[in-house]
């Protein structure tokens, strides 16, 4: 129906409390599109080199503006990855996206990157190279500390008894040798950044940065690696950083979603002049996922009026379902913005009202996102939708000789909710899952099936398992 009044007249909008936050103008932000390598470390998900390329394509037409592909060092499929893409960027079926490789700060894994990208006749100053290391004391010591000695020249029995410091000092000058070393191959973009970021010191990061760009490096990139942030301190250490950057630097904000926080915390990071947000389709990522691109865009239209030039919303749930058959990882029916369920009712309460005007119980208008309202029909159905249903196919109704009333619509509601709870009873909810857990365990390896490999190639190669 026509509503009488203007809409701002009847509901507040949620941008009036938004509107002084400040944002680097929408042009400016870039989506960072994670879902080719850190989309694919969650765990049970898999892509073919070919399936990376059409998830690539996916992306580039959806509108975002840089893609990591992968981890061309560790795996013959991410080098086969990278050449594909490329490749396809070639043809112009990329558009302007920028690729992202990884490497670790490593001389090893950027031959091995500019190795790959020569082999199909790619100049390395195609590539963006992403050369990281760690950031946190914990990280420095305890994971790369070996590492770092072999890197000095020092031997490993001093790994317990040296102090922070020299485990600082040391990953510096590793970083700095990576992004030294990549300039001289050829490489122009070189981001660089040190894992563990939101728990390590913000005076050190500073300081890791400013000689990174020193180095050679374009595009520093800060992470909150096990998603412990809250937006009081990710602004604590986005507006530090920021401040201590060259006025412009575009930062790299690469959050993850362990507290279910990355969405505000990635606004955050947004509005304290991060450019560079780290996202991913579905929101997959290691142990809880990355930065979900839906709610990202969309918060960051709806709520706060900045709209992403370019980026086609509508495309999103098309996206989602295309990456739930890709990745055999669902969304929940419910989940914000993609969920399958998300633009559809049920309860009588609601689908009344529904009925007069979507915006009654939608805050996020389904035609944005590429969805259509709908009804369901079961336990907490009203009269009102039932009625309507049955008028809607009237004529079937004037056939069979059955008068539709009121009255006719309330028995047939009452029907509708027992033959739903009499399905629910049948628990065919819990044979789906049943049967969607046994398949996934069929794609999976286990231990066992580990040990069976193992056993496989020791029998053609009993030398090597001696």
């Amino acid at each position: 129906m026509e509503l009488s009044e203007p809409i701002e007249r009847l509901i507040r909008d949620p941008k009036e409390f938004t509107r002084d936050v400040p944002f680097p103008d929408a042009s400016t932000i870039r989506l960072y599109d994670e879902t080719l390598r850190d989309g694919e470390q969650m765990p049970g998900v898999c892509y073919t080199p070919a399936q990376k390329l059409d998830i690539a394509r996916a992306l580039a037409e959806i509108g975002v503006h840089i893609m990591s592909v992968g981890f061309p060092a560790a795996s013959e499929g991410d080098r086969r990855t990278l050449q594909l893409v490329m490749e396809a960027k070639r043809k112009g079926q990329l558009g302007d996206v920028e690729i992202v490789v990884m490497c670790r700060s490593s001389r090893k894994d950027i031959d091995v990157t500019v190795s790959t990208l020569r082999e199909v006749g790619i100049d390395p100053k195609e590539v963006t190279f992403f050369t990281f290391s760690s950031g946190s004391d914990l990280h420095l010591k305890y994971k790369i500390g070996k590492t770092l000695l072999r890197f000095e020249g020092r031997d490993e029995a001093d790994w317990l008894s040296l102090p922070l410091e020299f485990y600082r000092q040391a990953n510096l000058n590793l970083q700095c040798d990576a992004i030294s070393y990549a300039r001289e191959c050829g490489v122009q973009r070189i981001e660089f950044g040190g894992e563990d970021g939101s728990r390590g010191d913000v005076g050190y990061f500073i300081e890791y940065f400013k000689r990174g760009l020193a180095a050679g490096g374009t595009r520093p990139a800060w992470p909150d690696t096990v998603g412990c942030l809250t937006p009081e301190a990710t602004r604590w250490y986005c507006s530090r950083i920021v401040a201590a950057m060259p006025t412009g630097m575009p930062l790299v904000a690469h959050l993850h979603n362990d507290y279910g926080l990355g969405t505000i915390n990635a606004i955050t990071a947004a509005s304290s002049g991060f450019k560079v947000i780290s996202v991913s389709a579905n929101g997959y990522g290691e142990r809880a996922g990355n930065i979900k691109l839906h709610e990202f865009v969309v918060a960051m239209r709806q709520l706060y009026g900045i709209e992403i030039p370019g980026f086609k919303y509508n495309k999103l749930r098309e996206l989602a379902r295309f990456m739930e058959r890709m990745s055999g990882v669902p969304m929940q029916p419910h989940e914000p913005i993609i969920g399958a369920k998300v633009f559809a009712h049920e309860s009588g309460i609601h689908t009344q009202a529904m009925l007069i005007d979507p915006r009654m119980y939608e805050a996020v208008p389904s035609e944005l996102v590429g969805a259509k309202m709908s009804f369901t029909y079961g336990k907490h159905s009203g009269v009102t939708l039932v009625e309507q249903t049955l008028r809607k196919h009237g004529e079937r109704f004037a056939n069979a000789g059955i008068d539709v009333t009121t009255t006719f619509a309330h028995e047939v509601t009452e029907e509708v909710k027992r033959v739903r709870e009499e399905r629910a009873a049948q628990r065919g909810a819990m044979e789906a899952i049943r049967a969607y857990e046994a398949a996934m365990r069929r794609l999976a390896l286990t231990e066992e099936d580990v040990v069976e490999i193992a056993l496989g190639l020791g029998a053609k190669h009993p030398a090597v398992a001696s």
